[in-house]
């Protein structure tokens, strides 16, 4: 199933705000670059309509473990498409609501379509601390050889039953310990998560290597 990219599908409470210190942001920055240059994430005339494609997030470790809602940083709508990012091309997430279909966020720029997918992944494990969306059609036409778990096809990006399929994916399949599947039902869509950065970024390369292989 073919859909547009970088269409926000979820209600927003989007309040504009001063960007973060750039040297937060320094980590994330440099590996949204690999991604970039690697094609993972980026933008293509000839791909997608047109449209950028790709994010990348990271928790924000001070938050309190006693809340119920994880605060994280991601790349902002639309700027896959830039070959370096600086503090204004980064949004934070102070709540996400999957049940609502509600995110709040803060920012210079608006986040990210695919912020729920990120917000339910770090929902379902405290240990997780960074998600990359990518678009790898090696990855995506080869998930079976591979043993990639993957999304149903009729699954969109964004929505809250993305969310739900993600609560399926942890629940029946090996995904927690990979820490990556496709989504089915969005041309290319690839989703890595890990401990820190490195790892999550070091698992979707790994991956990529491995398409490649076939």
């Amino acid at each position: 199933m073919k859909q547009n990219e970088g269409v926000i599908k979820f209600q927003m409470q989007f309040a504009q705000s001063a960007p973060l210190p750039f040297e937060s942001l320094r980590e994330i920055s440099a590996w949204r670059k690999i991604f970039y240059l690697t094609g993972l994430i980026g933008q293509d005339i000839n791909r997608y309509g047109g449209f950028a494609y790709g994010n990348i997030s990271q928790r924000l470790m001070s938050f309190d473990l006693s809340e119920t809602q994880t605060p994280f940083i991601i790349t902002g709508s639309q700027t896959g498409g830039l070959d370096e990012l600086n503090e204004n091309h980064f949004s934070m997430i102070t709540a996400c609501f999957p049940d609502k279909n509600l995110i709040i966020a803060e920012g210079p720029v608006q986040p990210s379509s695919e912020s729920m997918t990120h917000g339910t992944i770090y929902a379902l494990d405290s240990g997780l601390q960074s998600v990359i969306h990518a678009h790898s059609p090696s990855i995506w036409y080869n998930a079976k050889q591979l043993g990639i778990p993957f999304a149903h096809e009729d699954v969109e990006y964004g929505t809250p039953e993305m969310a739900y399929e993600i609560y399926r994916l942890f629940d029946e399949t090996d995904v927690r310990e990979k820490g990556i599947f496709v989504m089915g039902g969005h041309e290319d869509g690839v989703v890595a998560f890990g401990e820190n950065i490195r790892h999550a970024g070091l698992i979707l390369l790994n991956y990529l290597a491995l398409s490649f292989q076939l």
